[in-house]
């Protein structure tokens, strides 16, 4: 060793850069050092280097040099492996060689090794052998050491690599160090060291495998541990500044790098926390630090609470209370802490013991999260609205297994809490939220609280659902048929079963084939498969000892019933149909419907009801006969013969024969009965069925069914809504008594022609009858008396009974055999539809004199509707007669008529399209009908028509349209907002955008674009698509329609649409083309500023860009979606202010002087729509309004004036408030309640930091303190100012003025003060 100490001490003072000789001799010589314990030769090393005058600072700051020289990977390491090792010599004088410099070298070296592993060498293949084991004498182990120093020579030249055993080596020692150096005095040391520790499994993680990371990983934990001792400084300090380095790993996206993060802390850390206040304090604080770090992404931050998450739950119990309070405060902070705390409550909620016990409702501070959760529901921003809609669905899901949870969960969800609504009322606002991410989770919260409200379900809210079912978007669609299935599932109640079938069957007509097909699914599992259910349970031996709704413990018997309703019962019909096409109808459907008659009919025998008043459950037959026309073998031919004879001999005693009654003079039909129309429809369904399976009876009964079918019809004393029943099934018996198709055509056309010749003799019969009397009766002096009228009216009545269902039958019969003769009929029915008329275009045929309008409106009414199925059978006819339907539909004063002439016009569309064009606007005319239901069947077939293309948008169609919007009766305006928000927006998405200048004109009735006036009749007609005026309603009106047409489009067909109202409306005023003295040109400038300062038109571009990428992150999207969106966000905000300043700005500034010159009132409408515009534009107001200062200074000025007001209204609502509750107090606290400060503090949050709002507190509490004062002077009471001796003041003359006498100086001077209130505080 002498030989190796002397070649240490001549590089040292040689003062030349070290080399990796020196190093290799010196580690050799600290090794035997330490691994033989003996002293000898590092003491002659000291005493070498004391007498060469060599300082041991020398020593130490050649090994910093060569750490830092950075020669090579494996000198760099070499050289701190020998300072480490130097420091755990024995004897070693620590404090002399260890210096910060030198030790934030070694950390430097560190970090650099693990960064680059490339260099590493495996650990299977040492660079050197880790020094022989001492054998012998020190001699032995000297020529070993000269042997490895003489072979590293050979290669001192290349670069190499360092071992990765000795980086594990070097950080043991460190670690060792780390007990013998004390850095509480070297605060910088210990920061580093504990940063240099917490960044390297960052830095390990992508290039080293998982054995060798883990090892690290290991190896900096204990390291990191070490530094929490005491002696290396205040504890609380080292935990704060190690928490602190340890937030990247704990928020860290992988899982390894987390995973050591967050178990130092919840392992080591709060093991230490046991014994140290200092470390528990600041354990129990990282969960907040790491809440105001945490990132704003949907992933990072999920991970980032499931991570705050693990060491709140490591916390003791009182932590963790003051984490939850600390989580409540947050949630009412910036909107990125309020979704990271609507994110982690549902977590502490689920996770922690104590936090789901709402036992003690006071003491509970799980249910103060629960109702900081349900207040962010009503959040501002819609991202926290979304999220903490769906944050609390899973809630809901998590705790309802727990009976103590679940019924306090129940009753907050139901009343709220202190300070909040009941969650059926937030439900219902955000079930119609304007965001579509926010209604989903609205919908999805209400259907994971069925489990809660159970059958207690609110009416409103599940009508809120329905209406949700018809959602412009499909996801949202979707989610809300979820919902409202959940609930049907689980609660068959009526309301429930109502609301279902009403919202959920008619989307069967959806433009979605998906929604189409989860309609047939579910109505086939809910509606079809519980009928089913129910056979399989009961069978056909059914206990007869209940009541009817009782047999069927699933409600079967009330879903039947909602069936028959007249909105579902078609889309019922069309779900069969198919799903009867698709084969997915079971016979097992048809079994059970024939099970629940049979049982209803044995019921009603076992409690001695006589039969004639028995009728079978509602709806089953109507189900029966939809499904057995695809499962006819499953329906039994004895069970239909028999209830066929059944209701055909047990009539009830009030059946309505006809659609005229006894006595029925003018009136279209009697009221019937329940019973009966029950009886009725169950016939008419019951030959249906017959009809569908008749393909499989037998010949004989066929044949006398038909026989039988006949016979009725001959009659003509049935409801018409029986005649097309038996003519169906009597046509399909024909085909089935037939041999072939020939014969079946022959049988048809043979009782059609039978059956037309007996209609036509019944109708000349009547009108003949009709005609007579009123001849002879009309010779007579004096007319009959009333008495003698009376006498024949029976007979009348027979006859006209007869008349009106032999029409019928005439419709029926060319409808089903159009082919038929039409010679003898066509003439007949003329007669009676230009009956009175004095057309003189109806003079070629006889007409009678009397007006069967008049003297037998029902007959008239189905002679139309039979002319119509007529004119659908010959064009040529129809050619004829279409323009007699357009002038009906014009001047009839009867509803029934006008609907019956819409739904024929329709099918004419279909028909002859290119006949009915020219009159669609006769048709549109109907839009604004006075009766309902004319409008609503007009804007359904018109709907249907447009979205089929028979007819197009273009000219007025679309405008007319547009009045539905604002319809009177609410169904009407669903529709249209469905067509508008769905249909219209899909098929026509630009159409709105074309469309929209000239509606602004329309709707004012302003005839200023077209330049030209409409004659009288064109105007009479537009006129009732305007809503012309200016008052509250009105207004409100037109702005309802802009809106929805503004919703319509996309953010550049918004910005396009800005530039045409500037163009084509205000700078058509500011060039006099549009007139200002007009009452209709000023409603229309009045509406162009009210849309350019609504929202709708606004593009929040700089606010909404990252609202909207951060919606659409939270609905799936990526980071580069977000990261679009923010680059159109900018390029939109561009868009607009280049829009404002190059469009619009120079049209309001040239408007605005005309508009002062003639001194008109819109002035003000424009600054208020200039306010709004350029509010979120205050810093560029110079800029954008160069061209006119005095402008400029205006608009500052009513902006400032306009938050001056708004702040001193919100005072005085405030103010108001106090003195109303002043009454019930006493003058203490009346004192008190008129205190600035109490005032203040009954505002909202959001207020009371306002200073304006503060401001007009205090001026609004102090002028209602003097009011006060003076009213208890006027009383005569004593005041305070009554015990001042005031002095008396004499005149500028000396003497007091007489009375009312004043200088002139002094009124003169009064006259000129100048008075500082400004106009809003007078």
């Amino acid at each position: 060793m002498d030989e190796v100490i002397a070649r240490i001490v001549a590089d040292l003072e040689a003062q030349s850069p070290i080399s990796q000789s020196f190093l290799r001799d010196l580690d050799t010589l600290l090794d035997f050092t330490l691994k033989t314990n003996d002293t000898i030769d590092i003491e002659n090393l000291y005493n070498e280097l004391s007498s060469r005058n060599l300082s041991l600072t020398s020593l130490t700051n050649a090994i910093s040099t060569a750490m830092d020289s950075g020669i090579s990977s494996s000198s760099s390491v070499l050289a701190s492996k020998v300072y480490l090792s130097l420091l755990l010599s024995p004897n070693s004088p620590v404090f002399t060689l260890f210096t910060p410099m030198a030790f934030l070298s070694l950390l430097r070296v560190i970090r650099l090794a693990v960064k680059k592993p490339s260099s590493a060498r495996s650990e299977g293949s040492a660079s050197r052998s880790s020094g022989g084991k001492k054998r012998g004498r020190r001699k032995n182990g000297g020529n070993q050491a000269r042997v490895e120093i003489r072979g590293f020579a050979e290669n001192e030249g290349e670069e190499r690599g360092y071992d990765v055993k000795d980086l594990f080596l070097l950080m043991e020692k460190l670690e060792t160090v780390m007990g013998l150096v004390h850095l509480d005095r070297f605060p910088d040391c210990l920061k580093a060291l504990v940063q240099t520790m917490s960044e390297i499994p960052m830095t390990a993680i992508d290039s080293w495998d998982s054995g060798s990371f883990r090892r690290l990983s290991e190896q900096c934990s204990r390291i990191l541990s070490e530094a929490l001792k005491g002696e290396h400084g205040d504890l609380g300090d080292t935990a704060a500044e190690v928490l602190k380095a340890l937030r990247p790993l704990i928020l860290f996206s992988k899982s390894q790098v987390r995973s050591f993060g967050l178990g130092f802390v919840v392992n080591r850390m709060v093991e230490m926390g046991e014994n140290s206040d200092e470390i528990k304090k600041a354990v129990a604080n990282m969960p907040k630090f790491l809440l105001q770090r945490a990132p704003e992404k949907a992933e990072p931050r999920a991970s980032a609470v499931e991570s705050i998450m693990e060491i709140v739950k490591a916390l003791d119990c009182d932590h963790q209370v003051e984490f939850a309070d600390y989580v409540v405060k947050m949630s009412r902070g910036k909107t990125q802490f309020r979704v990271l705390a609507v994110d982690i409550i549902p977590v502490l909620l689920v996770s922690l013991k104590g936090a789901s016990e709402f036992d003690v409702v006071e003491d509970s501070w799980g249910l103060k999260l629960l109702e900081a959760l349900i207040q962010r529901c009503s959040d501002s921003t819609a991202v926290v609205r979304a999220r903490a809609l769906t944050n609390l669905a899973q809630v809901v899901v998590s705790l309802s297994g727990n009976d103590g949870s679940r019924a306090m969960l129940k009753e907050v969800i139901r009343h709220g809490g202190e300070g909040i609504d009941g969650m059926s009322k937030i439900l219902k606002l955000r079930s119609v939220d304007e965001k579509a991410a926010v209604r989903k989770a609205a919908l999805l919260l209400i259907s994971k609280s069925l489990s809660l409200l159970g059958d207690e379900l609110d009416e409103e809210l599940l009508k809120t659902v329905g209406i949700a079912c018809s959602d412009p978007l499909v996801s949202i669609r979707k989610v809300a048929i979820y919902a409202l299935s959940e609930a049907f599932r689980k609660y068959s109640t009526r309301l429930v079963t109502k609301e279902w079938m009403h919202s959920v069957t008619r989307l069967i007509g959806d433009n979605e084939t998906s929604i189409q097909e989860e309609c047939e699914s579910l109505f086939s599992e809910l509606v079809l498969d519980r009928v089913s259910r129910d056979c399989d349970k009961k069978g056909k031996n059914v206990s007869l000892n209940v009541e009817a709704e009782s047999l069927y413990t699933e409600g079967v018997l009330g879903l039947l019933k909602e069936l028959c309703d007249g909105e579902v019962l078609p889309w019922v019909k069309k779900i069969c149909s198919s799903l009867g096409k698709k084969k997915k109808l079971q016979r097992q459907t048809a079994i059970s419907l024939q099970n629940i008659i049979r049982a209803s009919e044995a019921q009603w025998l076992h409690n001695s009801m006589p039969m004639g008043k028995w009728t079978a459950p509602q709806g089953a037959w109507f189900l029966l006969s939809e499904v057995s026309a695809f499962v006819p073998k499953a329906v039994d031919w004895e069970f239909l013969h028999h209830h066929w004879q059944l209701v055909d001999s047990n009539k009830p005693a009030n059946e309505l024969q006809s659609p005229i009654g006894s006595g029925f003079v003018d009136k279209e039909m009697v009221d019937v009965e329940s019973h009966s129309i029950t009886w009725m429809g169950d016939r008419v369904f019951l030959l249906q069925t017959i009809s569908n399976v008749s393909m499989d009876l037998p010949p004989e009964p066929a044949a006398d069914l038909a026989q039988n079918f006949l016979k009725r019809l001959e009659g003509f004393n049935m409801h018409p809504t029986e005649v097309d029943a038996h003519i169906k099934a009597l046509r399909t018996l024909c085909r089935r008594k037939a041999l072939n198709q020939e014969e079946a055509d022959t049988l048809v056309m043979r009782w059609v022609d039978q059956l037309k010749h007996k209609a036509s003799l019944v109708l000349e019969s009547y009108m003949s009858q009709i005609s007579n009397p009123n001849k002879e009766s009309s010779l007579l002096t004096p007319p009959p008396t009333s008495v003698r009228q009376r006498r024949p009216r029976t007979a009348e009545s027979k006859s006209l009974a007869q008349a009106i269902v032999a029409i019928y039958t005439i419709g029926s019969l060319v409808i089903i055999c159009p082919s038929a003769s039409l010679k003898d009929l066509v003439p007949a029915v003329h007669t009676i539809i230009t009956s009175g008329s004095s057309d003189p275009n109806s003079s070629k045929l006889p007409t009678p004199a009397v007006s069967v309008k008049q003297l037998a409106p029902s007959l008239y009414v189905h002679a139309w509707l039979t002319m119509g199925k007529i004119c659908l059978a010959n064009g040529k006819l129809a050619k004829r007669y279409i323009p007699l339907f357009v002038q009906e539909l014009e001047k009839s004063d009867s509803a029934t008529v006008r609907n019956n002439i819409v739904v024929m016009m329709a099918d004419f569309c279909v028909r002859y399209t290119a006949m009915v064009d020219c009159y669609m606007s006769k048709i549109t005319k109907c839009l604004r009908d006075p009766c309902e239901l004319v409008r609503r069947q007009t804007f359904i077939l018109l709907g249907r028509l447009l979205q089929r293309d028979y007819v197009k948008w273009r000219g007025l169609l679309f405008l007319r349209f547009l009045l539905c919007l604002v319809d009177d009766s609410d169904k009407i305006r669903q529709l249209a907002d469905f067509l508008f928000g769905n249909i219209l927006k899909a098929k026509a998405p630009l159409l709105a955008y074309n469309s929209f200048v000239e509606s602004v004109f329309v709707l004012n009735d302003c005839n200023a674009h077209t330049g030209r006036s409409n004659s009288n009749s064109s105007r009479n007609e537009n006129h009732l698509f305007t809503i012309r005026g200016n008052d509250e309603q009105s207004r409100s009106q037109r702005m309802h329609i802009y809106a929805t047409l503004l919703k319509q489009m996309a953010p550049e067909h918004l910005l396009a649409t800005f530039a045409k109202v500037c163009a084509e409306i205000l700078a058509a005023a500011s060039d006099g083309m549009l007139s200002l003295e007009d009452t209709t040109g000023q409603s229309v400038i009045q509406d162009a500023f009210l849309v350019l300062s609504s929202k709708e038109i606004r593009i929040q571009a700089s606010h909404g860009a990252s609202s909207e990428a951060a919606e659409m992150e939270e609905e799936g999207g990526d980071g580069g979606g977000a990261s679009t969106s923010a680059l159109k966000g900018r390029a939109i905000t561009q868009a607009v202010r280049k829009g404002l300043i190059q469009n619009a700005i120079p049209i309001f500034i040239e408007l605005k002087r005309l508009l002062e010159s003639k001194n008109s009132p819109l002035i003000g409408h424009l600054m208020d729509c200039l306010r709004i515009l350029l509010k979120d534009y205050k810093n560029e107001i110079d800029d954008i309004l160069v061209a006119d200062r005095q402008l400029q200074k205006e608009l500052i000025y009513d902006m400032q004036r306009y938050e001056s007001m708004k702040a001193k209204s919100t005072a005085a609502d405030a103010v108001a408030t106090v003195r109303r509750s002043e009454a019930y107090q006493s003058p203490k606290g009346v004192a008190m309640e008129r205190n600035p400060n109490t005032i203040r503090s009954k505002l909202p949050r959001n207020l009371q930091s306002n200073s304006k709002v503060a401001s007009a507190v205090a001026d609004a509490a102090a002028a209602a303190t003097a009011r006060s004062v003076l009213r208890e002077v006027n009383a005569g009471a004593s005041t305070p100012l009554g015990s001042i001796n005031v002095p008396k003041l004499k005149s500028r003359l000396g003497v007091a003025s007489h009375g009312g006498e004043k200088p002139a100086e002094v009124i003169e001077s009064l006259r000129r003060r100048q008075c500082f209130d400004s106009d809003d505080e007078k």
